[in-house]
């Protein structure tokens, strides 16, 4: 798991559709859903149902993405006090 993945699952929530979600991120869409495939396997749980139209997220994966949006939010604060810290600030 890395950010990378959480900020495809957070897209593709937030759009519902893979290839509109691979647009936001910068990315193809079959990677974007490679990786999402990859994630479901690794949580053992499908966090979008796939229609022809779109995605729908099921559940697990409204509340996946609700934490994979604190996560980014985490990593977002986190980037933003390195400068501050200074080079070796231990």
């Amino acid at each position: 798991m890395n950010f990378q993945v959480l900020r495809y699952v957070v897209a593709a929530t937030q759009v519902r559709h893979f290839g509109q979600a691979a647009e936001v991120c910068h990315v193809t869409q079959p990677s974007l859903s490679e990786q999402i495939i990859k994630f479901e396997e690794y949580l053992g749980v499908a966090l979008f149902i796939r229609a022809r139209n779109g995605v729908i997220p099921t559940q697990a994966g409204l509340k996946i993405s609700a934490l994979a949006q604190d996560a980014l939010e985490i990593e977002r604060k986190i980037k933003a006090l390195s400068p501050r810290l200074g080079v070796g600030g231990a």
